[in-house]
């Protein structure tokens, strides 16, 4: 039974850190699309594309707080499933040298 209880404990910590994975994801997008801005800035004239660039940052800023969002929220479900893991440990004392 506490068998049962730890591994559907970390079932639920494996899609923690699955969304966490997703959550990186999606914050490195826009700093890649601000980096290729950057480099190739030389090639255009940032008032001529001035309405282009406000949406897109505007873009940019939403995948941040929602990539950021996901991976604060991961660490704190994986906390939590940390302290349920811990709890089963000391409720059943016989299986809890086995469980790190």
């Amino acid at each position: 039974m506490a068998i049962n209880e730890v591994e559907l404990v970390l079932a639920e910590k494996r899609t923690s850190l699955a969304v966490m994975r997703t959550g990186i994801a999606v914050l490195a997008l826009p700093l890649s699309v601000m980096s290729l801005l950057i480099a190739t800035s030389k090639y255009y004239d940032v008032l001529q594309v001035l309405h282009f660039l406000v949406p897109l940052g505007i873009l940019n800023f939403v995948l941040i707080f929602f990539g950021a969002y996901l991976i604060i929220h991961s660490i704190i479900r994986m906390r939590h499933y940390d302290r349920l893991i811990h709890e089963i440990k000391l409720k059943y004392s016989i299986i809890g040298e086995f469980i790190e």
